[in-house]
């Protein structure tokens, strides 16, 4: 620290550095005219200096990616009254978010998720009207979400998933114009949702993994023309899937996954020309697979569809640019995947295409337009009560890297024309349960180098036909070898389930 005060430095911006230790508890005496202090992605440790409150002229303060502890100091919140950019996230901060006695009314933007606060959301912040930005996400809260936040009209951004919020969503939300990010997944959130009349700019949508019910009513999503990402999945949705869906023209993630949604499969999906992820599984879906899907993004018709989504002025990202972390929140979604689920963000989200009509009462054939999905990187039609033989059309899928049509009434043979699909990774087709040929594939040598002595009599039983034979290595590109190591490393319940239940084809290992 200085030995005397520095009267003329505004800006101290000593981000991505490897300091640690404790902040000096003297810092708002040293630098009392600061406007902009940036401590962000350090090894910082310890206590929030008290004397930052000294900081009358602050106006942005990011102390984020460090590891402080403790509580936001009151005579901080107090006397800091010009603060508009406060960024405390990613931190072990704890205790209540402010006292009553908060006076950081001209606040622009608060982050402060990724800590242990605790407590209800402070009645102060009601003063902050010109609150653009929210974000609470990843900390112990509790309580009603407040309907005076319906209130904070400026408001772009309300990211407060991860918590233990409860109630109903205040209908005084449906004020906010201006919003564009509302994630208030991973609560106890429960009701219906409200039904707005009012138009807005809202993009994204995360109300997953709550206690939410009710039909998806006319009015809720119906002037939402600008959502890009629909995110209900694991609550208790009932009714069937709106028609006023095809309203939503910039869809591009559709997540109703774990509901109790039944009906048909809506074909005004097919008017969504940007819509590239569609889960609908674990539902009580029933009726056919509509052969209109390729009208979408899923299908490769050479648009760039990037250019398509409505660009929207954010001023909580644009206002601070003196030297601060990023105010950028990616999206994040979750998806399965190669029998996993994966939390997709950033450019993997962006690259991600896939349908997933698991888990449902689905009947007829497989429509031969399926075929034409070629962005397509995950199918899962598993489940169902689906009948006919797999389309050999599949191999025109030159993306996808998993394909799962297991459990289902399919009959036939497995085509060989799947051995073309170079970037898949996993197929699962269950033959017990589909009435497909017991004969194991002697081509599946070529994708998957199964050893003899997984395919013996006894160990297979579910197979008809002798153990595959030996493939030549020679003849086998360098990366097909690997497998060898690969499935004679496979133990346990996996290989339970690949002896027993399905087979598991492995093309790629570039994504493992």
């Amino acid at each position: 620290m200085p030995i005397q005060p520095h009267w003329h430095l505004d800006t101290l911006y000593v981000s991505k550095n490897f300091f640690q230790g404790n902040i000096p508890l003297e810092i708002g005496v040293y630098f009392p005219r600061l406007v902009y202090l940036n401590l962000s992605r350090n090894d910082f440790n310890g206590s929030i200096p008290s004397s930052i409150g000294d900081m009358n002229s602050l106006e942005a303060l990011d102390l984020s990616h460090n590891q402080l502890t403790g509580e936001i100091p009151e005579h901080l919140a107090m006397s800091c009254f010009n603060l508009e950019f406060l960024v405390l996230s990613e931190n072990s901060l704890l205790g209540q978010l402010f006292s009553k006695k908060n006076y950081l009314r001209k606040l622009v933007s608060l982050h402060l998720d990724a800590n242990y606060f605790t407590g209800e959301i402070p009645k102060s912040l009601s003063n902050c009207s010109h609150l653009e930005g929210l974000y609470m996400s990843d900390n112990n809260l509790y309580g009603n979400i407040p309907a005076w936040l319906g209130n904070l009209s400026s408001l772009y951004d309300i990211m407060m998933a991860s918590n233990h919020l409860q109630g109903p969503i205040p209908l005084e939300f449906c004020q906010l114009n201006y919003l564009q990010i509302l994630d208030l997944s991973e609560n106890n959130i429960s009701g219906s949702l409200p039904s707005c009349s009012s138009h807005s700019s809202i993009t994204q949508v995360h109300l997953s993994k709550n206690m939410l019910y009710g039909p998806l009513r006319y009015g809720t999503f119906f002037n939402r023309s600008s959502i890009v990402t629909l995110d209900l999945s694991y609550n208790s949705f009932s009714g069937y899937i709106p028609y006023w869906i095809e309203r939503l023209t910039y869809l591009r993630y559709l997540i109703l996954a774990n509901n109790n949604l039944e009906g048909e499969v809506p074909i005004q999906l097919c008017r969504l020309k940007q819509l590239r992820l569609i889960d609908l599984s674990n539902n009580n879906i029933f009726g056919q697979i509509p052969g209109c899907l390729d009208n979408t993004s899923l299908h490769n018709n050479g648009d760039n569809d990037d250019s398509l989504v409505p660009a929207f002025n954010h001023n909580v990202r644009s206002t601070y640019s003196a030297g601060s972390s990023t105010m950028e929140k990616e999206e994040s979604i979750m998806f399965t995947t190669k029998e996993i689920s994966f939390s997709y963000k950033g450019k993997p989200l962006n690259k991600m295409y896939g349908v997933d009509l698991s888990c449902n009462k689905l009947t007829g054939e497989i429509p031969p337009q399926i075929s034409k999905l070629t962005r397509i990187r995950a199918l899962n039609l598993s489940h169902n009560n689906l009948t006919g033989v797999i389309p050999v059309t599949f191999s025109n899928l030159n993306h996808v890297e998993s394909l799962d049509v297991s459990y289902n009434n399919l009959n036939g043979k497995i085509p060989p024309q799947l051995v073309e699909l170079n970037a898949l990774a996993v197929f699962s087709v269950d033959i017990h349960n589909n009435l497909l040929s017991r004969k194991i594939p002697e081509w599946t040598c070529t994708i998957y180098n199964l050893h003899k002595e997984d395919t013996t009599e006894g160990q297979y039983s579910s197979f008809a036909g002798k153990p595959l034979p030996d493939c030549d290595c020679c003849s086998v590109p360098e990366q097909l070898q690997m497998k060898r190591w690969l499935v004679s490393h496979i133990t346990g319940q996996f290989l339970y389930q690949l002896l027993h239940h399905t087979y598991v084809i492995v093309h790629s290992l570039a994504n493992h």
